[in-house]
């Protein structure tokens, strides 16, 4: 960023916390006058199992990261883009809110949960102009997979079975999501709130 000119800054923050949140937030709008858009995109998944197996702390754990992660971010900026007049939200849910797979069922209803806080959140603060939309990305082959699938990259067998479910047969992309994400922040979605942009090669069709 800062070698194409523009100015950046990083935090390390856990956003399962409040105290770190609002000093994230903070440092923002010293740094840079204030905060026009937010986009949530901290999550991790626990260890594909079946429901009634996983630890008790995995379930928290997603929980807190994914969904109270959530929270805070909207909760201490929010201020902030009010003060400015208006701004965007964009939250990184997942397919799995809509077209859960088995084995990461309490992932999936932390990202059910981001996904209804969206929309809810969207009529909250519509009269602010403040838009909230949320992006649900298909599996992709980073290093998120080695919380869900306990594996540094997914073998040929491993992705085979998820793309065998994609009509597009290939997983997603960071720059996928980073193209959808960046959509609903600008201008050009100006009319779009509340919505959730499936990036998912057609598996929820």
């Amino acid at each position: 960023i800062e070698s194409g000119g523009g100015k950046a800054s990083a935090l390390r923050v856990d956003v399962s916390k409040a105290a770190d949140v609002e000093a994230m937030i903070s440092a923002c709008v010293d740094r840079f006058g204030g905060i026009d858009i937010l986009v949530n995109n901290a999550g991790y998944s626990h260890l594909s199992m079946l429901m009634w197996k996983l630890p008790e702390e995995d379930f928290d754990g997603v929980f807190d990261v994914n969904v109270k992660g959530v929270f805070l971010g909207c909760k201490f900026a929010i201020p902030h883009m009010i003060e400015r007049g208006g701004g965007a939200i964009v939250n990184t849910a997942s397919i799995g809110a809509v077209a859960p797979r088995p084995g990461v069922t309490a992932y999936n209803a932390t990202k059910g949960a981001v996904l209804t806080m969206t929309k809810g959140l969207a009529l909250e603060v519509a009269r602010h102009k403040i838009r909230v939309n949320c992006v649900n990305p298909v599996a992709a082959d980073t290093g998120f997979m080695k919380g869900a699938m306990g594996v540094d990259k997914l073998n040929d067998e491993q992705t085979a079975n998820l793309t065998g479910t994609i009509p597009l047969r290939r997983l997603s992309t960071p720059e996928d999501v980073a193209a959808a994400v960046c959509f609903l922040a600008s201008d050009e979605a100006g009319m779009i709130t509340g919505t959730a942009l499936n990036v998912d090669g057609g598996r929820s069709i």
